[in-house]
């Protein structure tokens, strides 16, 4: 007998499906039961189906969606659980097998209803028959399981591929057992089951299918439709209810009509792709709509929270502002400030710290009421992370009671563990969550209802309703915002739909085939009278919102920066410093720094060093904050004690004294009149901002010092946002919305460099003032009057537009450091940062100093690790000690270095546009490095020819007055830099420092305001000392038109000196320095390819990798030439390289048996071995043997390498026993080598395509290499040019190249097309070839094919875009013979001799030679500047390869025409 039965229930399972059915707590409570009883031949003998009355437990809202049985239903058509039971009893004693589909669910739950009524549960042990088993998915072959299997079909998958027809019914029990008995009796006519475990004989089958010839057919039950039947019991109830409502208490009209309804459940863009509301603009609307208050309560995290509240004080400040107004007018002003109520909705799990298994928890929303509670949600938010965060941010129970002070509560809406209890379990359990959060929060906890219009709401809120009027818990109105207007819903929906990376018009809904997203536009922030409309039947949760406003105060986030306290000497403390907070001790302790080290620093502290260096302190004093002087200077000095480089300085720090003196930077700003007042302004108490450059290498290590001094919990990097820029807004929602990816690339092309909002709503003549050029105007004005059509592209730049700017992601930013006095979360929430032991704050870089917070650079310049390691290998090659500050500044092989612009590899100098300044511009001293690293920038760039000029005396210094004279003349009367402005500023009108610095900070930015303010202060200053006006008003203007691109000085002359110093080193150690450049772009095998052709160039060879000579890193020989470092080489970790440094420390390798014989074997694998051979390494110690050989597999042999391997591991094994033995310890191990086989070498393509697999370049050649005459001869261009479109415009090319990858695809629309990545000897550059030119080009895309690719630069006829347009290809290979008509000598007259004569005609007469190429003489001579073109009559020859060669051997130029 088979029992197929099937259970409806109020859930799952609570802990898992692995628990016992004596976990009552586990199991959900069964509330319909259906069975039918089958005899062997599969004729039904009993069914039965019945609810059951739920006693004590209701059935969950979440539970009934899926099978429509409510309490209502169950108690008025269920029977007793115990009739239930004993029915089953009855049938089940009947049973030989227990059927279902899931049947293990079933048989748990059911068993443990027995076990709770105290009934036998041995029945559950029976035999079980499932029908959702491998078997069945198999059989059904659906894809997506897990791990690469067949996915377990559901019911409905099954019956539709056994009997292809639907089983729409699923979810009613009796239903259910219906369709299960079906296609379990089909499944045995099908012999899926087999005999032995029916336990049935062998000839079972033949009489089942006798009794069953057809597929079987269902029985024809009907089913009770129970959705329909707990429908009609609820209306009847509503309309009883509706009809007592009526005779209820009436509503106070005028006093909800007075009341200002406040939003206190919204989501902003850092509610990370859950929302499209811009923090500003969820204020702009609550003080559009008059409202005085609003919340901000994003998802799991706090970072919007400083923005909110400056956005909202922002809007406060204006509101002020014209409340003033109004009052001098005397109008009346009824606009009232905003009250920026900070929040946070918490993911709440049971426990926090398990990460066993995913629970994110429910949704709770808290708020805080003052600075306070402000204090305790940053704690609460810092914990959701640093502790709780496992696929969210999470907090739990047990925390919150610690933190809870001063907060607010709301229950969280239909995602609060209230509402998710209701839904899914129970009621009782629901009641219990309500009473823990009104005990803990007490008259602070508000039930949360929401009428958004989803249909769970319904359900929802009346049982909400009424256990928090049974409890005397408070009822609030939220409408859960996620936008701010009706209208942004659709946008809301597409950055849903990136987030799941769901297109859409895939139907919203749960499970496969549906995506997530909102029901419907309900979700943004309504007026006051749309919440009171929706609320007006429950009056208290409107006024409640009031309520909750007057328990918040304002509180401003904004504070001075707190410096962690630097420990000073006792000798230095100030008593009076406790008493009132003074900085007595610590400025004493700067000073006596300050002197003492410029006492090392300079000869002599005469009565102008001691003035500027008073000045500074007294500025440094008056801003309050000599403890950061002090933390700066310690963890500089600590780095250059830990070894670490530390860069001369960089940004406008370098012009202070105590800077220099205290070791924070390292160039004297009196020697090079840098100004202090550049970095600090007299005039104004600002925070100090010093960044400091350390070597990339050492950067981590000073962190760590940091770290250990301040302690982990006051150090956090700082986090940063990625938003969703204009390109990828566009990208993302074309994806998603479906569009075409042509179109949707055309839209990004087609996108100038500027934001979608300011391209599409500024006005157009500010917008063509924003673009860069014409391109870019008319590409704008395109795209404005695309997004006004009506079609998909159009859409898609609507919906991008909206979501532009969304927070995407976060990530650290690149240096900086936050460090606080105290504990972080004291200060700041923060958060777990990936791949990183430190935490990050929640708050970014643009608020940290406004937040009080102490903000470091830490930036690691990998120049400072390039020139420290050049040094390390002089010291190895040459002996000599280099101390990089002591170099001498007129190094007379630098300069020239400079002058002949070859300066590839030298620090922000190697530009092709720098090197021709420097050219021209010749530079003999330090100053002129200086000012071209200031000029070489887009708009003082156009005074480089000028400044060039009046260096060599070709155009005559000018000077607008006299006394421009000592502060223009180093630059040739050429203002360059903003201290020039600042210091003739003080000179010609008396200006203060401050003052002076103020007219810089303006000019900068060209703030009108403050420039017209000082204009007349200036003109009047500078008039009094006798200047004349009109000359005056010449010099503001030029300031006021040069000063925005005017260079800091201090800034240059930092960078002038590393880029000397590198300068230095590649002048005097070339080999040395480009070993240093070569090893720190070790990872970048583009420029490892750029460096190593500009060691050629300097004559330093570059050999490939050799195991006797490499080192992890590239290295120089004793020969001078570089060599190429190991770690470059894939398959070679540091641990085998480690190895094979130190085993030749004994004895270099002798051969690779020695090497096999010597290295640790299970370091260096076969995969090590392969590498070294691919990449040449092996090729030194034997170079008879080709690298073919070791590849040779010969009859059933392995391949000759793993011969080798295998060879070494039996020495080492023969070893180990020898040394183990006490006999015969004198004698040696002897193994015979084992005899390299023979084999042709490989051909040069193959062995170049090798090298580049291990390496990354083509290290012994080029595969073009075999091509160069015809590359020099016919071709025009090469792949460089491609990626400079813009300054090529127009030009046919004609490119050689080799094709390296390739692949053939199909677009949408099933047209085929391809793309082809080819290279020559400078770069690569990724081809694409559609319609006609795929068709007629595709049989090209061979890797390792030699092709000529024909194209023009020219603009795209849609897109209007500079492309490479492909016209022609041919092979390569065919080009000379196609090409060549004449071959040209050139012969210098000296060289022409009777022996070269008789050569030449040896040569170009053999008979192997003849062709139809002509042949021409040129005799040059150099000195006299003539030459004559002496074309042969009757020698004609083909240009092969063998030819070419003999006449370069002759060292005669060849080339092809």
């Amino acid at each position: 007998m088979y029992l197929i039965f099937d259970t409806e229930t109020t859930g799952l399972p609570t802990k898992g499906y692995k628990q016992p059915i004596s976990d009552v707590e586990n199991w959900p409570r069964v509330i319909q039961l259906a069975w039918q009883l089958h005899d062997d031949d599969g004729r039904l003998v009993e069914h039965k189906d019945f609810l059951i009355q739920p006693e004590g437990f209701d059935i969950p809202y979440g539970s009934e969606k899926i099978h429509g049985i409510s309490t209502e239903l169950a108690d008025k058509e269920g029977i007793p659980l115990l009739e239930g039971l004993d029915l089953f009893k009855e049938v089940v004693a009947k049973a030989d097998f227990l059927v279902g589909h899931n049947v293990k669910f079933d048989v748990n739950v059911l068993g443990c209803e027995f076990f709770r009524s105290e009934l036998p549960t041995d029945w559950t042990e029976q035999p079980i028959l499932d029908t959702c088993t491998e078997k069945t998915a198999n059989l059904c072959k659906l894809l997506g399981g897990r791990g690469g299997r067949f996915k377990l079909p559901t019911l409905s998958e099954l019956h539709e591929h056994l009997f292809e027809s639907q089983f729409n019914e699923a979810h009613n029990a009796t239903a259910d057992v219906e369709a299960t008995t079906r296609c379990f009796l089909e499944l045995i006519r099908r012999k899926t089951f087999t005999a032995n475990e029916l336990k049935k004989k062998d000839d079972y089958f033949l009489k089942y299918q006798e009794v069953n010839p057809a597929p079987i057919a269902l029985i024809g039950l009907k089913h009770l439709n129970l959705k329909g039947e707990s429908d009609k019991l609820r209306k009847a109830a509503e309309q009883e209810q509706a009809t007592i409502n009526k005779d209820g208490e009436s509503i106070d009209l005028k006093k909800l009509s007075d009341l200002s309804f406040t939003h206190l459940h919204n989501h902003s863009q850092y509610s990370i792709l859950q929302s499209t509301a811009k923090v500003s603009g969820i204020i702009e609307k609550a003080v559009a709509q008059g409202m005085h208050a609003i919340a901000l309560t994003d998802s799991g995290n706090m970072m919007a929270a400083f923005h909110f509240e400056a956005a909202a004080n922002k809007i406060n400040k204006s509101i002020r502002a014209e409340r003033l107004e109004a009052e001098k007018e005397g109008t009346v002003f009824n606009k009232k400030e905003i009250l920026p109520i900070i929040g946070c909705e918490f993911n709440v799990c049971r426990d926090r710290n398990d990460k066993s298994q995913k629970d994110n928890g429910s949704r709770i929303v808290l708020l805080a009421k003052n600075k306070d509670g402000y204090q305790n949600l940053i704690k609460l938010a810092s914990i959701a992370y640093t502790e709780g965060m496992y696929y969210v941010p999470r907090i739990d129970k047990e925390i919150i009671p610690q933190y809870k002070g001063n907060l607010i509560a709301l229950s969280g809406g239909i995602q609060g563990e209230i509402s998710n209890l209701l839904v899914n379990v129970g009621e009782k359990q629901a009641e219990e969550a309500m009473n823990w959060w009104h005990e803990e929060f007490g008259e602070d906890f508000y039930v949360e209802l929401t009428r958004h219009g989803a249909e769970v709401e319904s359900r929802l809120n009346p049982s909400l309703i009424r256990l928090a009027r049974k409890h005397d818990a408070k009822l609030i109105a939220t409408n859960n915002s996620f936008y701010i207007e009706r209208e942004d819903s659709n946008a809301h929906d597409v950055l849903l739909c990136v987030k799941d990376n769901q297109l859409v018009q895939t139907p919203k809904g749960r499970g496969r085939g549906f995506r997530y997203g909102l029901e419907n536009d309900e979700y943004y922030i309504k007026s006051s009278g749309q919440m009171k409309n929706l609320f007006k039947d429950i009056p208290d949760a409107l006024f409640n919102t009031e309520e909750v406003v007057s328990k918040c105060t304002g509180y401003q986030l904004a504070r001075d920066v707190l410096l962690p306290e630097y420990d000073i000497p006792s000798k230095f403390i100030s008593a009076e410093d406790k008493k009132d907070g003074g900085k007595r001790g610590e400025n004493a302790f700067l000073r006596h720094l300050v002197y003492e080290g410029a006492e090392k620093r300079y000869e002599n502290i005469d009565a102008a060093l001691k003035k500027r260096i008073d000045f500074e302190l007294a500025t440094i004093e008056n801003t309050g904050y000599p403890g950061y002087f002090l933390i700066v200077q310690d963890f500089c000095n600590a780095a250059r004690e830990m070894d670490v480089s530390v860069g001369p300085g960089r940004g406008s720090a370098a012009g202070s004294v105590v800077a220099y003196c205290t070791g924070i930077t390292n160039i004297d700003p009196i020697k090079y009149d840098l100004l202090f007042e550049r970095f600090l302004n007299p005039d104004r108490i600002s925070m100090p901002d010093i960044d400091i450059d350390f070597d990339d290498e050492g950067r981590g290590r000073v962190i760590n010092y940091v770290i250990e001094k301040y302690g982990s919990n006051q150090v956090a990097q700082i986090i940063t946002y990625g938003t969703m820029a204009a390109k990828s807004s566009i990208r993302d929602t074309a994806r998603v919305m479906d569009l075409p990816l042509n179109e949707a690339d055309m839209l990004a092309k087609m996108l100038p460099d500027i934001s979608l909002n300011k391209l599409f709503d500024m006005e157009e003549s500010l917008l063509i003032d924003k673009l860069k050029n014409q391109e870019e105007v008319s590409r704008a004005r395109e795209l404005r009057k695309l997004i006004k059509q009506d079609n998909k592209s159009a859409e898609v730049l609507r919906k991008a537009k909206e979501i532009e700017g969304s927070v995407r992601n976060t990530g650290i930013h690149a240096c900086g450091v936050i460090i606080t006095p105290d504990d972080l979360t004291n200060f700041v929430p923060v958060a777990t940062a990936k791949d990183s032991d430190l935490v990050c704050t929640q708050y970014d870089n643009s608020v940290a100093e406004d937040a009080g917070l102490l903000k470091m650079d830490f930036l690691g310049l990998k120049t400072l690790t390039l020139i420290k390691d050049a040094i390390k290998y002089i010291k190895q090659t040459k002996g000599i000690d280099i101390d990089p500050d002591e170099i001498p500044i007129d190094d007379k092989a630098t300069y020239e270095l400079f002058q002949r612009g070859e300066t590839i590899g030298i620090f922000q100098y190697e530009s092709p546009g720098m090197q021709k300044y420097l050219k021209e511009l010749r530079p003999t001293q330090f100053l002129d490095l200086i000012a071209m690293n200031a000029l070489y920038r887009p708009g003082p760039m156009e005074y480089i020819p000028s400044y060039v000029k009046r260096k060599h005396g070709e155009e005559e210094i000018e000077y607008d007055l006299d006394d421009c004279e000592e502060f223009l003349k180093e630059t040739y009367g050429i203002t360059v830099y903003q201290e020039q402005v600042m210091l003739l500023s003080q000179k010609l009108a008396d200006f203060t420092k401050g003052q002076a610095d103020t007219l810089r900070k303006a000019m900068g930015k060209k703030d009108r305001k403050v420039l017209d303010k000082m204009k007349p202060v200036f003109l009047e200053g500078a008039t009094s000392k006798g200047h004349n006006k009109d000359t005056l008003e010449k010099i503001w203007k030029d300031w006021e038109a040069f000063a925005s691109y005017a260079f800091n000085k201090s800034h240059s002359t930092c960078y002038a000196w590393v880029a000397y110093q590198t300068a230095y080193l590649k002048a005097n150690y070339p080999a040395e320095y480009m070993a240093s450049v070569l090893s720190n772009n070790m990872n970048d095998i583009k420029q490892v390819t750029f460096f190593m052709e500009e060691s050629k160039r300097m004559g330093i060879p570059v050999f490939g990798p050799d195991l006797n000579e490499s080192n992890y890193t590239f290295t120089i020989n004793k020969a001078g030439a570089i060599r190429f470092g190991l770690g470059a080489v894939r398959g070679l970790g540091s641990g085998p390289i480690e190895e094979i440094v130190e085993i030749r420390k004994e004895q270099a390798f002798v051969s690779i048996f020695d090497f096999a014989k010597r290295v640790n074997l299970r370091l260096c694998n076969k995969r090590v071995f392969e590498s070294l051979i691919y990449a040449g390494g092996m090729d030194s110690m034997n170079p008879d043997v080709h690298r073919s050989q070791y590849f040779v597999k010969e009859a059933d042999k392995k391949p000759f390498v793993e011969q080798v391997i295998a060879y070494g591991r039996n020495y080492q094994d023969q070893l180990g026993k020898r040394q183990t033995t006490i006999f015969d310890t004198a004698d040696e191990v002897s193994i015979p080598d084992p005899k390299i086989p023979f084999s042709e070498s490989w051909s040069s393509v193959y062995r170049l395509n090798k090298e580049k697999e291990v390496v990354g370049v083509f290290l012994s050649g080029h595969p073009l290499d075999d091509f160069r005459i015809e590359i020099e001869s016919f071709c025009r261009g090469d792949i460089r040019v491609l990626s400079d479109l813009e300054n090529h415009e127009g030009k046919n090319l004609m490119i050689a190249a080799v094709v390296t990858d390739s692949e053939h695809r199909i677009s949408r629309k099933g047209d085929g097309f391809g793309t082809l990545i080819i290279e020559d000897y400078y770069e690569s550059y990724k081809l694409f070839l559609f319609g006609e030119n795929y068709l007629k080009f595709k049989h090209f895309m061979e890797i390792g094919t030699f092709i000529i690719v024909k194209g023009k630069i020219e603009r795209s006829r849609w897109k209007k875009e500079l492309e490479f347009a492909v016209h022609g290809m041919e092979l390569l290979q065919g080009l000379r013979e196609k090409k060549a008509k004449n071959l040209e000598v050139k012969l210098s007259a000296s060289t022409v001799n009777e022996v070269l004569i008789k050569e030449l005609q040896s040569i170009l007469m053999d008979n192997e030679v003849k062709g139809n190429c002509r042949v021409r003489f040129t005799v040059f001579d150099p000195l006299e500047k003539i030459q004559v073109v002496l074309p042969s009559r009757s020698i004609k020859v083909q240009p092969t390869n063998e030819l070419l060669k003999k006449l370069e051997d002759l060292k005669v130029d060849v080339s092809l025409n």
